[in-house]
Formats: structure tokens, sequence, C-alpha cells
């Protein structure tokens, strides 16, 4: 039953953290309108193998973690300036013009499967959300981070995120009158979430003085 709990509790901590566009959901949208919903969920296919392999480092360094307390600290300050930097980039990136879509030529099922696993190993924010939403997790006692839990819940992150994509790809195919956000607003969008998480993670280092 504990591995159930697990298992649909890292379900719903994965289709909340596709939720918001970005790079890997927008992607599988776009190659769905362009080339029809097969393509669009092999990618997404691609994206949920890289995303079984971020799971289980981030779940293992979350259990890393909970022995060894003092690293918090550091990690909270290496996670601010890096935030940082990501927001002002993301926000630089929003004010120049966007280049025009030059249209790609159709590429193979294989291909948008390897394109899907490159692109999920470029974004490397599951890692640390992952390993954040596990340690609190564990230490509220809703998981526990032995062998058979931790097969779980990267089970369960890996269905989330699939069931994420799968919704992109279908929910805005039926919309594909109304054009998707710009680059730029989604970079704006991005630029404000990991703004968001740097205040946050400010305000925990000030806490902890």
């Amino acid at each position: 039953m504990n591995l159930t709990i697990t298992f649909f509790v890292s379900l719903l901590i994965a289709l909340v953290g596709v939720i918001p566009p970005g790079l890997l959901n927008m992607t599988a949208a776009k190659i769905s309108i362009k080339e029809g919903y097969s393509r669009g969920l092999v990618f997404s296919l691609g994206v949920c193998v890289i995303v079984i392999i971020q799971t289980l480092i981030a779940v293992i360094f979350a259990r890393y973690l909970s022995k060894h307390s003092e690293v918090v600290r550091i990690l909270q300050q290496v996670a601010f300036v890096l935030f940082v930097l990501i927001t002002v980039y993301f926000f630089l990136l929003a004010t120049k013009d966007p280049k025009p879509e030059v249209e790609a030529d159709r590429k193979s099922k294989r291909s948008q499967f390897f394109y899907g696993m490159v692109l999920s190993a470029l974004n490397v924010f599951p890692i640390p959300y992952q390993a954040y939403m596990s340690i609190t997790l564990a230490s509220l006692g809703w998981i526990t981070l032995d062998n058979p839990n931790i097969a779980s819940y990267v089970a369960g992150a890996a269905s989330g995120t699939f069931v994420m994509l799968y919704i992109y790809v279908f929910f805005l195919k039926k919309i594909k009158s109304k054009k998707l956000k710009s680059q730029k607003n989604m970079n704006y969008i991005i630029g404000s979430i990991t703004g968001i998480i740097a205040i946050v993670t400010l305000i925990n280092i000030i806490k902890d003085f």
C-alpha cells in the first residue's frame, strides 16, 4: 500500500511540475500540431526516459541529504545564485526580437524520440525540484527513501510527466486556430517562475541566519 501511495504522490508532483508552459511541453505540442499526434507522443516518451534518470539521481541525492542536513544550507546558497542568473538570462532573452521560425523538415519517429531525450537532458530543473520534494515528503513521513519506494517514486514521476505531456499534445491540437505563446512570452514566464523560486530560496536562507 505504501508503494502505491508513493507512486501516486510522485505522479501528482510531476504533474504539477510540468503544468507551466515550458520548453518540453510546448515543444511536444508544436510537434503534435505540425507533424501529428504520434510524433508528439514519441517525443514525450523520449523526454520520460531522461526523466526516469533525473528523478533517480534526485531521490538518491535526497536520501543522502536527509543524513547530512548541513549540506542543505550550502546548496540553498548555490541554488539562489543559479536561479538569479537563470532569471536574468531569460529576461534578457525575452527583450530580443525572436527570429522567424523556419519550417523544419518532418523528422522520423526515431529522431523525435532522441530529440525528446536531448531536450529533456538539457532541462535540469527536475533534479533539484524532485530532490526538494522527495526530501520534504520523507521528512513529513509520507514516503520512505528505501529502494522499493525509490523505484515507485521514479515510476510515478515518469508517469506524471507523460500524462501532462499527453494533455499538451492533444489539448493544444484542439485549439490550433489559437496561436501558441510566443517565445518571448515564454521566456518571460520562465524568468518569472525562476525569479519567484529565487526569492523563496533567499527567504529560507535568511531564516537560517
